[in-house]
């Protein structure tokens, strides 16, 4: 997934609730993928297949407080953090009910590489990374000089969801949990306190939510899977 010059359009929002969670309730995290269509941006299926070349942004919001950090493995092999640095948007912090996007700049992502999913981490922490007080503070190390080879997969459309809505939509695509068995970047892997957490992913039309049943007292990981061909 390349970058590119854009401009910026607005998003529309679903309300979250104004009221922040009390101690020990759950966190929630919404997430919207947008592609530029016709010099407008448009939110669509978070599993919609998409075309070498179409242009990109994410949309994210949380109830609560903390710092957020966006990684990319490509389909090509390349590892790159992609939020926050200087094209992207150097402001990490992210508050309560405020939405987001992602680049946080007129920089956009252009889809490029073989076709298959790139995984983009998701990575929210009640404290920036390197300024925890407590010992072995946690950092986000530079990603690794060999990444993990990009698993050989094509995107595949849902033939119900085909006749339905006429587009290629993988229902396989989209955000999904980090599973215990799931092999992580290096400097993903090193970061301390990580830890799988349950979480709960619903689809409420082109927009994900992310829930965590418990309150989020460390970093929290998940991975959208975006599909192209």
């Amino acid at each position: 997934m390349g970058r590119a010059a854009g401009f910026a359009f607005l998003i529309a929002w679903a309300a979250l609730p104004h009221a922040r969670p009390a101690a020990g309730q759950s966190h929630r995290m919404e997430i919207t993928l947008e592609r530029l269509q016709g010099g407008e941006w448009k939110t669509v299926d978070p599993g919609l297949v998409l075309d070498s070349g179409d242009r990109v942004r994410f949309g994210f919001r949380a109830d609560f407080d903390g710092y957020l950090y966006v990684m990319n493995q490509g389909t090509s092999g390349t590892y790159e953090l992609l939020f926050p640095r200087e094209e992207t948007g150097a402001d990490n912090r992210i508050e309560h009910g405020k939405p987001y996007r992602i680049p946080a700049t007129r920089t956009l992502f252009r889809i490029s590489g073989p076709p298959g999913y790139d995984i983009v981490y998701w990575l929210a922490t009640p404290l920036r990374l390197g300024e925890d007080t407590r010992p072995a503070p946690p950092r986000l190390g530079p990603p690794p000089k060999k990444p993990a080879p990009a698993k050989k997969l094509l995107p595949r459309c849902d033939d119900s969801i085909f006749r339905a809505r006429g587009e290629c939509v993988d229902s396989a695509a989209g955000p999904r949990a980090v599973g215990a068995g799931d092999v992580l970047p290096e400097n993903l892997a090193a970061v301390p306190r990580l830890r799988e957490r349950e979480l709960l992913i619903m689809r409420q039309g082109k927009e994900a939510r992310i829930s965590s049943p418990a309150a989020q007292e460390g970093p929290v990981i998940y991975e959208f899977r975006l599909a192209h061909r």
